[in-house]
């Protein structure tokens, strides 16, 4: 068994172990995004009157639907960065018995890959639900690929370090859970970045959400294309990000099975 192989069957494992023993099974994968969904919809599409201004609108008038619909985009995006930071810092030891063979550092790949299949499903139910309200699916939806894979090698890189750490250091976890809720609330999945004064808005692509939530509203529900200029510049850092936490990964590794 290769590489790629190996990756893939551990992918099906994780994903099917996940759900193994619940009533709903691989049901859960579509009810837990769209439970999220409905709340925040209703505290933020209903209660506090949140609106979007779409490209080629003037004004941000539109119904409760189409706001769910541009929400439930930026989730999806948002789901993926927390479905594997979250889990990084336990990656190794929750899975001790990989210590000591080679394989082990693609434990980061194996937990991407398992939330991308989250990420489709999302996507399959995303455009079911933009078809009935917007009445089309753009044809830059095929970008979508495009546009998160530097999302992903950035997250794996992020994996990498964090997965590290928490080997050395246990709190690593309590750390993250706080850090990660503060992404989503500072990144436009809830708001435009127009919406921000004019000094602040050059500072919102910081956030590692940030392009990437714009980048596949734009291609999936609002038929524009990327910013292709800052898509570049964000894929440059992510391939940075992946490289070091790699290294670190490496240079880490060699003390595990002692702490372990």
């Amino acid at each position: 068994m290769n590489l790629t192989q190996l990756i893939g069957s551990l992918i099906r494992r994780e994903v099917s172990g996940r759900y193994r023993g619940s009533a709903l099974g691989l049901l859960w994968s579509l009810l837990n995004p769209l439970l999220m969904l409905a709340v925040y919809t209703f505290v933020f599409g209903v209660v506090m009157k949140s609106r979007w201004t779409m490209p080629d609108h003037q004004s941000a008038a539109h119904s409760t639907g189409e706001f769910a619909v541009i929400l439930f985009c930026g989730l999806i995006v948002f789901q993926f960065f927390m479905e594997v930071v979250s889990l990084a810092p336990g990656l190794i030891v929750g899975n001790a018995n990989y210590v000591k063979k080679i394989v082990f550092q693609i434990l980061p790949v194996v937990s991407a890959g398992a939330a991308l299949f989250h990420v489709a499903v999302s996507l399959l139910v995303l455009l079911v639900f933009a078809y009935f309200v917007f009445g089309h699916i753009p044809p830059t939806v095929i970008l979508a690929p495009v546009v998160l894979a530097p999302l992903v090698l950035l997250v794996i890189g992020i994996a990498w370090v964090l997965a590290s750490i928490g080997v050395y250091f246990r709190d690593m976890s309590q750390i993250v859970s706080p850090m990660v809720t503060a992404t989503l609330f500072l990144s436009p999945v809830f708001f435009q970045r127009t919406s921000l004064p004019d000094w602040l808005q050059p500072w919102l692509s910081l956030n590692p959400l940030a392009i990437p939530v714009e980048s596949f509203r734009n291609v999936v529900l609002f038929g524009v294309e990327p910013n292709w200029t800052a898509l570049g510049s964000y894929s440059i850092v992510a391939v940075v990000v992946a490289f070091i936490g790699y290294q670190f990964f490496q240079k880490t590794r060699r003390g595990f099975a002692d702490v372990l």
